[in-house]
């Protein structure tokens, strides 16, 4: 079966040895700045929707502020359990 590249939720350039790297991101630097580069990334690609790439850069914004909820509730179970 062939992969199909998903641009938006997992393009494979960003992808290396089955690690994607936003996960690599966060194991470097910790989730807290990774919430930050997604909320950094969220506007960006909402800013330039409409001169860029239009309704892909407006899924590329959720993505992110998808990621930013995951990310924040990983926080928050984490802060309990402590």
């Amino acid at each position: 079966m062939e992969t199909v590249n998903d641009s938006v939720n997992h393009p494979s350039h960003y992808t290396q040895g089955g690690i994607e790297c936003i996960d690599a991101m966060e194991s470097a630097y910790g989730t807290e700045a990774v919430i930050m580069f997604c909320m950094c990334n969220a506007f960006k690609y909402q800013w330039r929707f409409n001169k860029k790439n239009g309704r892909e850069d407006i899924l590329k914004c959720q993505w992110y502020q998808n990621k930013m909820i995951e990310l924040q509730n990983k926080l928050k179970s984490k802060q309990e359990v402590d």
